[in-house]
């Protein structure tokens, strides 16, 4: 099946639905719950507005962790994944032109890497493909939901496919259409959260000297400055500043943009060249009121957002992907009504707490660097000072970054996981 004709005839189901649950969002969170439940016995129909090609055009890279690699094993998906993109096995956290450097090595958490890094069309595209496999998914793509009616037994849902229209009736709908989730808004579910001081920078570049598989993290008082290696020589700048420097940064003389980007990488990676276009996005906190409510859950941004400090956000939604598949499997062998607000209550509990912590540790961590305050400064120096040189802690922050710190979905749990 070509990727670019993805409208398909529903899979027959009892009781008048056409579907078990719909997907609203086929980006990486909702197409990673749509495969982890290939095995299900749910027919599932994931919609999305624009078409497969459109949608993995994005110019971004992400920081995956440990466990999203694992549940990605788990899903079957991680080995086309892997080989195209960088598994780094240092992370190297500094505090502006501080001498003090905070390493981390896999043998700080008894792992062989620390994390991943992948470009989206890598990770989508992959994941686009695993779902033209599976018989029980159906995508309507491009489509877009005109509305949702939720009732006591089900939902109806009016899309609208190709200029016309077309009536779905399900037992559950998941929101994973983004931080403006039509979903979400439209169900009445409010939000808490706040807009930072601070947008983010985001570019490619190419480096002179080998970046050696290192993620580095530098805190300067404006904002954390991530760069992620990639394959082939190339960093994914993400450079948080305050609005009117973020904005100056992105409208600098290239020249003078990358001598800047060479002064603040300290001369680790050599002379460095533009590979993209330079991005800016503001940056917010957002955690929504309810992850659910009767025949609704929300997952990845719908549901929350955090600082991009840690690269964490889509770790997140990974997480929540894996365990609403879990919960929604188990209730269904259970022979109960997946759209019952007392299962969807079991998915939320667990990941709305864990997703808190999250949130609070981007904050946090944001707020005691992006700080010139003497006492500040001293209390964070020495907190990273600790990191080095006591090793419970330096390993149990590796743990709450790489997704091993809580409760881990089964997927994230197969045996023989590929580390890199």
């Amino acid at each position: 099946m070509a990727l670019e004709q993805l409208i398909q005839t529903p899979p027959s189901t009892q009781q008048g639905f056409d579907y078990d649950l719909a997907i609203v969002g086929g980006g990486i969170a909702g197409a990673t719950l749509a495969c982890a439940l290939k095995n299900s016995k749910l027919s599932v129909v994931l919609i999305e507005a624009q078409l497969p090609s459109v949608a993995a055009v994005k110019p971004q890279a992400y920081n995956l962790s440990i466990l999203s690699g694992r549940i990605f094993q788990g899903i079957g998906v991680w080995n086309k994944i892997l080989p195209q993109i960088t598994t780094y096995r240092h992370i190297r956290l500094s505090d502006g032109d501080h001498a003090g450097i905070v390493q981390f090595h896999p043998a700080d958490l008894g792992t062989d890497a620390l994390g991943y890094v992948g470009e989206h069309n890598i990770l989508l595209t992959a994941l686009q493909e695993f779902l033209a496999e599976c018989p029980n998914i159906s995508w309507l793509c491009p489509a877009e939901v005109e509305e949702v009616e939720y009732q006591g037994s089900g939902v109806e849902i009016k899309v609208k496919v190709a200029g016309t229209y077309r009536q779905l009736r399900t037992r559950l709908v998941v929101g994973a259409d983004g931080v403006r989730s039509q979903i979400r808004t439209s169900a009445g579910i409010t939000t808490k959260g706040w807009q930072y001081w601070q947008s983010c920078v985001t570019a490619r570049i190419k480096t002179e000297k080998p970046h050696n598989n290192t993620a580095f993290e530098r805190f300067w008082s404006s904002g954390p400055m991530g760069v992620l290696p990639l394959p082939g020589n190339r960093c994914q700048v993400v450079w948080t500043a305050p609005h009117a420097e973020a904005k100056a940064l992105k409208e600098l003389d290239k020249a003078e943009f990358l001598a800047l980007l060479e002064q603040r990488t300290g001369g680790l990676l050599g002379h460095l060249e533009l590979e993209s276009d330079r991005f800016v996005f503001p940056v917010q906190l957002m955690q929504s009121d309810r992850y659910t409510q009767p025949r609704l859950a929300l997952i990845g941004d719908a549901a929350h957002c955090c600082h991009p400090v840690g690269g964490q956000g889509l770790n997140m939604g990974i997480r929540d992907a894996a365990a609403l598949a879990q919960i929604l499997q188990a209730a269904t062998q259970q022979g109960e009504d997946i759209g019952d607000v007392q299962v969807l209550r079991r998915y939320e509990r667990w990941r709305k707490l864990e997703n808190w912590a999250i949130l609070g540790f981007t904050d946090v961590l944001d707020r005691m660097f992006s700080n010139n305050w003497l006492p500040v400064v001293t209390t964070r120096r020495f907190g990273l000072w600790i990191l080095q040189n006591i090793h419970p802690f330096k390993s149990l922050a590796l743990r709450l970054m790489t997704g091993l710190l809580g409760r881990t979905p089964h997927l994230g749990q197969s045996s023989g996981q590929i580390e890199g």
